[in-house]
């Protein structure tokens, strides 16, 4: 841990805020957009209206959703809080269980960075958990890009100026409906006896304002424009319900992979491992404890790295430090004679008895290659081939076992 500024850090707060996602979108409040961003907090604001009531009328002018940009804008932001304040994360009790705060979050985003590797064999990005698959909206991912491509809020920004400065007459009705329906929400009191008929009359002129408006935007230059409105909107929900999905359980998937990471490491005791075949109802639980002591004695950090197009190479050099092959000439019939009766393939019962010649014959049998016809020195060539052959095929038989005891599954 770096000492310099860490006295300054925590003497401090942090000040953690979404000031500058809010900052973003206060850019892209042009036009139409500023009024559909106002309508959308008068509506959520409002203390008159039930829950249910903010709801249908949410509900009723979202009828072209990628022109009601204030609504998903807004919705960004309140989500954002709810990540800064910790009120995103599910609370299974919540009489008794605290609110998530920001610091557990990020820490259990980061042990995720650690604990899916270890357990799955992949990144966390691969399981769709990486920092910005839970943070992103947080960390600037609609104004960044890793590769050449404009990020979300500049092609928004582009489009909505340039849907803006068309000065269409759909924008500007759009316009008056957005201002009647809010000046009524503001206007309204608990005591109001035509209440919801109005409601209802001005939420349904924005929903028609939409749609004009949106018709008007069919055919070129607009056409373009208003596709491309379509995929930053649907880049921006597809985002926020990716962070809403992995934060609400967070808490319950990180408890989940702590736990198995826990119920592995008693594999190293025996009877540990005895008693959690005899307890677990799951084949997979079973198999892997069952087949633990094996897998770790098939693991050898000689094979690590080991990459499949380098396998023959990796096999002369580890053959070469076994001191392989140790015998090179299939003449010296005494020698591959001596190499054989070392073969655990070879029964060498009686072997004692037998002269150099008969060895190299038996063996020979043994292994089914050709003794008619085939001069002592024919059979010692092909014995020697075998037991060579044999050699390598050990070795390659260990490395596989090292690549599969030491692959996730």
């Amino acid at each position: 841990m770096a000492n310099k500024g860490l006295k300054s850090l925590v003497e401090s707060e942090p000040n953690f805020s979404n000031q500058a996602l809010e900052n973003a979108i206060n850019e892209l409040k042009i036009g139409w957009v500023t009024k559909s961003f106002t309508l959308d907090t008068d509506i959520e604001d409002n203390i008159v209206l039930s829950t249910s009531q903010k709801n249908d009328v949410k509900d009723t002018i979202n009828n072209i959703a990628h022109l009601n940009i204030g609504r998903y804008l807004n919705d960004a932001i309140r989500h954002t809080s709810s990540i800064l304040d910790g009120t995103i994360v599910y609370r299974a009790n919540p009489d008794t269980e605290e609110v998530a705060t920001f610091l557990e979050i990020l820490q259990s985003v980061q042990s995720l960075q650690t604990l899916i590797p270890q357990l799955y064999g992949g990144t966390a990005a691969e399981k769709s958990r990486s920092v910005n698959d839970h943070l992103g909206t947080l960390n600037n991912i609609f104004l960044e890009t890793e590769d050449s491509s404009r990020p979300v809020f500049t092609n928004l920004k582009q489009n909505i100026t340039f849907v803006n400065n068309a000065s269409l007459a759909t924008e500007t009705a759009l316009n008056t409906a957005y201002d009647n329906l809010s000046n009524f929400i503001n206007s309204v009191v608990s005591d109001s006896t035509d209440f919801q008929q109005t409601l209802n009359t001005f939420a349904t002129a924005v929903a028609t304002a939409h749609t004009n408006f949106n018709n008007a935007l069919a055919s070129e230059p607009y056409l373009t424009v208003r596709t491309q409105l379509i995929a930053d909107r649907d880049e921006v929900v597809t985002q926020i319900n990716l962070e809403n999905s992995n934060l609400y359980n967070i808490r319950t998937y990180s408890s989940s992979l702590v736990n198995n990471m826990g119920y592995t490491s008693l594999a190293e005791d025996a009877d540990l491992r005895k008693l959690m075949v005899n307890v677990s109802g799951n084949a997979n639980w079973q198999a892997y404890f069952n087949d633990y002591e094996t897998n770790v004695a098939n693991l050898n950090p000689i094979y690590e790295t080991i990459e499949d197009s380098d396998k023959e190479a990796v096999i002369d050099q580890l053959l070469f430090n076994k001191g392989l092959p140790d015998v090179l000439d299939y003449v010296d019939i005494l020698g591959v004679a001596n190499k054989a009766i070392k073969n655990d393939r070879i029964d060498t019962k009686q072997f004692d008895s037998y002269t150099t010649e008969t060895i190299i014959t038996k063996c020979c049998e043994q292994l089914g290659l050709t003794t008619a016809n085939n001069s002592i020195y024919n059979q010692s060539q092909l014995l020697l081939t075998n037991l060579n052959n044999h050699d390598r095929q050990v070795i390659a038989d260990a490395l596989d076992a090292n690549q599969d005891s030491n692959t996730l599954s």
